[in-house]
């Protein structure tokens, strides 16, 4: 783990929990993409840097979950760099509260409050910055999250961040965590008519040839919503769904898995509601959900 793999001519990535890109400008500075999911992991990538005689430049982060931006503060403070970051992702690196808040829908109780779902904040600069490195080309990939972002580098080598899982994640967890469903389709079918040297998904191992994890992960999606449907087929309440979401898939319920699957399902309805596949109505005071659309 935290293994230094050279991409190619001057891009690396590290082999960790969520890769993350190292480009080297020249000789001596090199830059980030994303840091790592703590403190610690932070530690582990200065001394890989520090190995090879390496100073950071600046960090570029795809989006703002925890395990991607959790080594930023302590990185920042080692080498006063800048972190950058777009749109909502930025206010979410600056306000990291704002996580477990969006996930939970509310104060997140002090169970969510951790590094898992709330990373250390950090300063953050634009991508429209002066210190950006005007040579890496930025490569929009909503859906996953709110405003994710790629990154490829000079030499070919393409960043997706989150938008792909790899077939192990999706045989264990089966459920993704997705923002905007409809978003995350359109993303991977631009995904898969994307060239590269080498791909390097976050979760997922590098290859020259992203397509088929691209279909693999389209077809996960329509497998979900349609047993979502199956499950609608008998008015039932947010919590009914996902209470036979996690048995269908015999997944365990925690306060973290509450949170991230509970607000993946409701990505789920709203585009299935907005598609006409599931309608939403209010019986004794409670919103129900049932498949086959308006009755």
């Amino acid at each position: 783990m935290y293994e230094l793999i050279q991409a190619g001519e001057q891009t690396y990535y590290i082999q960790c929990p969520a890769k993350i890109g190292i480009y080297r400008a020249n000789d001596r500075e090199v830059y980030l993409i994303d840091s790592g999911g703590d403190k610690d992991a932070g530690r582990k990538v200065k001394k890989i840097l520090d190995q090879n005689g390496w100073v950071l430049k600046g960090i570029l982060n795809t989006h703002s979950n925890a395990d991607h931006i959790g080594g930023n503060r302590y990185l920042q403070q080692q080498y006063q760099c800048k972190v950058f970051a777009e749109g909502i992702e930025g206010a979410f690196t600056k306000h990291p509260l704002l996580e477990p808040s969006f996930l939970y829908g509310g104060f997140p109780f002090q169970e969510l409050r951790h590094k898992f779902l709330m990373a250390a904040e950090s300063d953050v600069s634009s991508f429209r910055d002066a210190d950006f490195p005007q040579e890496i080309e930025i490569i929009p990939l909503p859906g996953h999250f709110f405003d994710m972002v790629g990154f490829r580098t000079p030499d070919g080598v393409v960043f997706l961040a989150d938008c792909l899982s790899s077939p192990a994640t999706l045989e264990k967890y089966q459920l993704s965590f997705i923002y905007d469903v409809a978003a995350y389709l359109k993303t991977l079918d631009m995904v898969k008519e994307m060239q590269a040297k080498l791909f390097v998904p976050s979760h997922a191992e590098a290859v020259e040839d992203i397509r088929p994890l691209a279909e693999l992960n389209q077809k996960k999606v329509y497998e979900i919503a349609e047993r979502i449907k199956d499950i609608c087929r008998e008015p039932l309440s947010f919590d009914g769904i996902l209470q036979r979401v996690f048995e269908v898939y015999g997944l365990t319920m925690t306060y973290e898995q509450y949170v991230l699957i509970g607000s993946t399902l409701r990505s789920y309805l709203a585009w299935m509601k907005d598609a006409g596949e599931i309608e939403g109505f209010f019986e004794n005071n409670m919103l129900l959900w049932r498949s086959g659309g308006a009755h």
